[in-house]
């Protein structure tokens, strides 16, 4: 593209349109995952929803790849293209909150830092991620769990409505009275029928939550996850806790003799009576006498916040993931042998539960097609230093190989891996592939919107 094109299109838009020429463009190819390293031919930074129109128009009738930028989360780096155009929705980040019907309007660009922040004040929240530098909406489109799943459900289950820029350039709000089919695509389809401009959400009290993190030493995993794969989805809805192999970081609340060792443990995040918190994690002794064990109350907002520090962006990443109905003992034998050979300070496994209120949505009712998942699982290599990127891939691969014949066969879309391939696309969404892809069609024919884990339209007939 020539330079008088791109001015053209500076001209149509109100945001700025970055090339490699502008001094800017680095910072704004700069993704979360440094082992993302794609050079668009432009950043297209959208101010509103007009402009995301004449960007979509833009790309299409010159037939340019295109990929949409929220939070520049995405671990597969799906949002950035070499030699296309990214359309950056990042201006895009106020949240209104309506206080009276306990509802968010949340900007297609917003993180859930942004969500939270504006929702906490009013003693409010919906559940989302665990980072508040995460994009909001690749985290809902995807489906989104965090600390609230099993109070709240998924972050797409509390989706009331969303303005969605189509393929052709126009404009609807999809909820469930209108454009129901597109509405009931984006809650867990991601980001393959358009781009979203906003969001509307349904609240839920909450302001105040107990923080616990509970940890053991290595030897003791096969206690820890056979007493927490009984424990947890017998637990109240408003105890979360997500099951974790790590390296334990330097600083508090951790005591000096525990820093770098490599341990399991469960951080929770507990919504009920604040004064009840120890008596509802009196049971973690049933797994053997814990080396650490804390509790706080905690503003909401803090508690999401409280990984952004110790993983920033710039790190390199890579991760895999999968759903699981239980964990089974030959499974627990893999996360033994994993757990061990731990690669880096940051590397990890995370087993989130996705049970309690997500599991009593009904199987059709949303895109996320594994109701009756009760876990979902994430296993990512991580380090600041580029020269372990293949090591940290590598324990990750080895790693997730070795568990997948144990999980339901299919994972949560934005846990995918950027190598992965279609037919773990389709494994991911089951039954409900071909009713999305059905929809793809309807709204995106031509597939415009392939820069994502893909679901390719369903033939004409």
């Amino acid at each position: 593209m020539d330079a008088s094109t791109w001015e053209a299109m500076r001209t149509a838009l109100r945001g700025p349109v970055i090339t490699p020429q502008d001094s800017e463009y680095d910072r704004a190819r700069t993704v979360y995952n440094a082992m993302i390293d794609r050079r668009p031919a432009a950043v297209v930074q959208c101010r509103d929803a007009g402009d995301v129109m004449a960007a979509v128009d833009f790309v299409r009738d010159r037939g340019l790849e295109t990929a949409v930028r929220g939070g520049g989360h995405s671990g597969a780096g799906l949002s950035m293209v070499d030699d296309g155009v990214t359309i950056d929705l990042s201006p895009m980040s106020g949240v209104r909150v309506d206080p009276v019907t306990q509802t968010a309007q949340a900007g297609g660009g917003a993180t859930l830092g942004d969500l939270d922040h504006a929702t906490h004040a009013f003693g409010l929240a919906t559940p989302t991620g665990i980072m508040s530098t995460t994009g909001l909406g690749g985290l809902t489109l995807g489906g989104g769990h965090g600390h609230l799943t099993r109070k709240y459900g998924l972050t797409a289950d509390n989706l009331l409505s969303a303005d969605v820029v189509l393929a052709d350039g126009g404009f609807v709000t999809a909820s469930e009275r209108e454009h129901a089919d597109l509405f009931w695509a984006l809650r867990g389809g991601g980001g393959n029928f358009g781009i979203a401009t906003s969001f509307t959400y349904r609240l839920h009290p909450v302001h105040t939550v107990s923080l616990g993190i509970t940890l053991w030493s290595l030897d003791s995993i096969g206690d820890v996850l056979r007493w927490y794969r009984s424990f947890l989805p017998q637990a109240p809805d408003d105890l979360n806790g997500f099951f974790a192999v790590l390296v334990v970081p330097p600083g508090p609340p951790f005591t000096e003799e525990i820093h770098g060792q490599k341990m399991c443990g469960v951080v929770w995040c507990w919504s009920g009576d604040p004064d009840r918190v120890e008596e509802m994690l009196a049971p973690v002794n049933e797994a053997g006498p814990p080396t650490f064990h804390f509790t706080a109350p905690m503003p909401y907002p803090a508690v999401q916040s409280m990984f952004d520090q110790l993983i920033p962006a710039g790190l390199q990443w890579y991760w895999r993931g999968d759903l699981f109905d239980r964990i089974t003992d030959d499974a627990v034998e893999v996360h033994a042998k994993y757990a061990e050979g731990i690669p880096t300070a940051l590397s990890t496994m995370h087993m989130y539960p996705v049970d309690g209120a997500a599991g009593r949505v009904g199987e059709d009712d949303t895109a996320w097609a594994r109701r009756d998942a009760v876990w979902s699982g994430i296993v990512g290599g991580v380090d600041p230093d580029p020269a372990n990127a293949e090591t940290i891939r590598q324990w990750c691969v080895d790693y997730w190989e070795e568990l997948h014949p144990h999980s339901m066969g299919g994972a949560y879309v934005n846990f995918l891996g950027a190598d992965e391939g279609g037919d773990r696309v389709r494994a991911t969404y089951g039954d409900h592939y071909d009713r999305l892809a059905a929809v793809k069609r309807a709204y995106d024919p031509h597939n415009l919107f392939h820069v994502n884990q893909n679901i390719e339209p369903a033939p004409a007939v």
